[in-house]
C-alpha cells in the first residue's frame, strides 16, 4: 500500500475519462539521481585490484549485459550500501524516506558494481536518472559473493531504491546480489497506466518475474557460476508480490520473506472493504460527542485493533483516504465517472464518495478487475511472513490472519511460518515517534531471512507461527536489534 512520506504526496489531479487510460508524466522529479554516474573501471584493470581493493575488484563489468533491458548503465563503486551510495550519486533517499527507524545502522565495506536501467515499456511516471520512463531497475554485484541473489519490488507506489536502506543494504553485507523494480509504473497516479482496470497492479507481477530472471542471468555472467538460492523480499505491496510470485512462479525462487504483504482477492477482507467505514466512521469518532462510541467500535470492527488510537489521526489524514482512493480507481474508476479517484476527504453521503464505497454492491467487471492480481494461498516455495499487530493501514486481521489461513486451506501450511509482531506497525519510522509503544520491524525482517536460510540450508524449520510478544522493559536499542522468533 501507500508509504510514501507525506511532503511526497502529489496533489489530485483533474477530472479526466477512464475509456482509455493512457499513461502521462505528472510527478516531478524527487531528489533524482545524477544522470552521469561514476565511470566504469575497465575488467582489466579492476582484475589487478588497485590499492585498497579486493581481488576481482568490478571484473568483467564490460562485459554484463541485463537481457531484455532497453536501457543500462554499469558503474564500479567502492561501496554499494547507502554509506556510500547516498555521496556517489547511486540511490535516491526520497525512495526510502520514512520507512525506517533514524537510528538504524548503515552496514558498509561493500565494493562491487552497480547496474542502473531499464526495460521497454511505454509508460512514463518514474522520472529518476532524467530518464522519464518506467520499468526501471537496480541490480548490485557485491565482489564478495555468497551464491544468492535477492529480488524486490518497491512498497507503496515507491521506486526502485524503496528499499536499499530496510533491507538492500543489510542482504548486500551479507553478501547477496541483490535486484529491485520500480513495478513498471509509480506514483499516486499508477493507475493511469494500463488499458484496462486492473493492468497497472497486474503488470507489478510481471515486471518482478522480469528482473528475477534477468538478474539471475546477469549475475551468473558476472561470476561465472550459476545462482545458488533467489530469494523474494518485500514490504507491504512488495510482500504482496513475494507472495504472488511463489504462488506463480516457485521455479525461480528458493523462498521468500513477507514484511507484512497487502492482500488482494475479489472476496472480503480486501483493502476496498476494510477503508472504506473506517472512513465513514473516523470523522464521527474524532468529533467525539454522543456519536463517538459508536464510531470508534465501527473501526474496531473494520480491523484497527483497540489500543491503535494513537496511531488513527495520523494515518487519516495521510494514508486511509488516498489509498482506498487511488485503488478503487484502479480497479472500480467507474464508481466516480469522469472524476479521477475520486474527492480529497469527502463527506460520507456526497455523491460518489469513497467513504461510502460498497464493494459488495459493484458490477461484476470490479472483481474481474481484482481477479488479475489476487492470491490463493497456493505457494510453492518455503514463505515466512511478519506483520505488526499495530499496523494500521493494513491491519493483520484483515490481511496476514487471513492470507496465513489461505494457506492452510491450499494444503501449504507446512511451506508456511506466520509472525505476528506485538506493537510493530506498517512503518518503522513512526517508532521514532512513539518509542514507549511501538517496536520496529527491521530485525524480525532479519530474523526471518536468518531462519529461511537455516531452513533451506539443512531442513531446520522456524519456529512455529506465533504471536511475538513486545519484551518486558526493553529498551528501544535493544528492540532495534534484537526480534527473535520463539519469543
Amino acid at each position: 500500500m501507500p508509504v510514501d512520506p507525506p511532503h511526497a504526496l502529489p496533489a489530485p489531479t483533474a477530472a479526466r475519462g477512464r475509456a482509455v487510460r493512457r499513461p502521462r508524466a505528472v510527478f516531478a522529479t524527487v531528489g533524482a539521481l545524477v544522470a552521469a554516474l561514476t565511470p566504469m573501471v575497465p575488467a582489466s584493470a579492476a582484475d589487478g585490484a588497485p590499492p585498497g581493493r579486493t581481488p576481482g575488484h568490478c571484473a568483467r563489468a564490460d562485459t554484463l549485459t541485463v537481457p531484455g533491458a532497453e536501457r543500462q548503465l554499469i558503474a564500479c563503486l567502492d561501496e554499494l550500501t547507502t554509506a556510500g551510495t547516498v555521496a556517489s550519486g547511486h540511490t535516491d533517499e526520497a525512495d526510502w524516506a520514512g520507512l525506517t527507524p533514524k537510528d538504524l545502522a548503515t552496514p558498509s565495506g561493500v565494493p562491487g558494481i552497480q547496474i542502473d536501467g531499464h526495460f521497454p515499456d511505454s509508460s512514463t511516471t518514474n522520472t529518476t536518472h532524467g530518464w522519464n520512463h518506467d520499468a526501471q531497475f537496480v541490480i548490485r554485484l557485491p565482489d564478495r559473493w555468497n551464491g544468492g541473489l535477492v529480488v524486490a519490488g518497491s512498497p507503496g507506489v515507491r521506486r526502485q531504491y524503496a528499499n536499499d536502506r530496510a533491507f538492500g543494504d543489510w542482504v548486500l553485507a551479507r553478501g547477496y546480489a541483490y535486484a529491485a523494480t520500480d513495478k513498471g509504473n509509480t506514483g499516486a497516479a499508477f493507475h493511469r497506466d494500463g488499458a484496462a482496470p486492473g493492468d497497472a497492479l497486474a503488470e507489478w507481477n510481471s515486471r518482478v518475474t522480469q528482473l528475477t530472471r534477468a538478474a539471475r542471468e546477469v549475475t551468473e555472467q558476472r561470476y561465472r557460476r550459476p545462482v545458488s538460492r533467489t530469494l523474494a523480499m518485500g514490504m507491504s505491496n512488495g510482500g504482496y508480490l513475494v507472495r504472488w510470485q511463489l504462488e506463480n512462479h516457485p521455479e525461480l525462487y528458493d523462498g521468500g520473506v513477507d514484511w507484512e504483504g497487502t492482500l488482494w482477492r475479489t472476496r472480503d477482507p480486501n483493502p476496498l472493504t476494510f477503508l472504506p467505514p473506517t472512513l465513514r466512521a473516523y470523522p464521527a469518532y474524532a468529533a467525539g460527542g454522543a456519536d463517538a462510541g459508536a464510531a470508534h467500535r465501527e473501526i474496531v470492527r473494520a480491523g484497527f485493533p483497540a489500543g491503535s488510537e494513537f496511531l488513527w489521526p495520523y494515518h487519516h489524514q495521510y494514508y486511509w483516504d488516498l489509498t482506498q482512493r487511488i485503488y478503487r480507481e484502479e480497479f472500480d474508476p467507474g464508481y466516480d465517472g469522469a472524476t479521477e479517484a475520486g474527492t480529497p476527504f469527502c463527506a460520507p453521503g456526497t455523491p460518489a464518495c469513497d467513504a461510502d464505497y460498497a464493494y459488495g454492491d459493484r458490477p461484476r467487471e470490479v472483481r474481474d478487475a481484482l481477479a488479475k492480481v489476487a492470491l490463493t494461498g497456493r505457494i510453492g516455495r518455503p514463505l515466512i511472513t511478519f506483520h505488526g499487530t499495530l499496523d494500521v493501514l493494513l491491519p493483520a486481521s484483515k490481511t496476514s490472519d487471513v492470507y496465513a489461513a489461505m494457506v492452510r486451506r491450499e494444503g501449504r501450511g507446512p511451506l508456511h511460518r506466520y509472525y505476528r509482531v506485538e506493537g510493530g506497525t506498517h512503518v518503522d519510522s513512526l517508532v521514532d515517534a512513539f518509542p514507549d509503544r511501538l517496536r520496529p520491524l527491521v530485525p524480525c525482517h532479519r530474523s526471518a531471512v536468518r531462519a529461511l536460510e537455516r531452513w533451506l540450508d539443512d531442513g531446520r524449520r522456524p519456529p512455529a507461527s506465533r504471536t511475538l510478544p513486545l519484551p518486558a522493559g526493553a529498551d528501544p536499542a535493544t528492540l532495534l536489534t534484537r526480534c527473535p522468533l520463539d519469543g
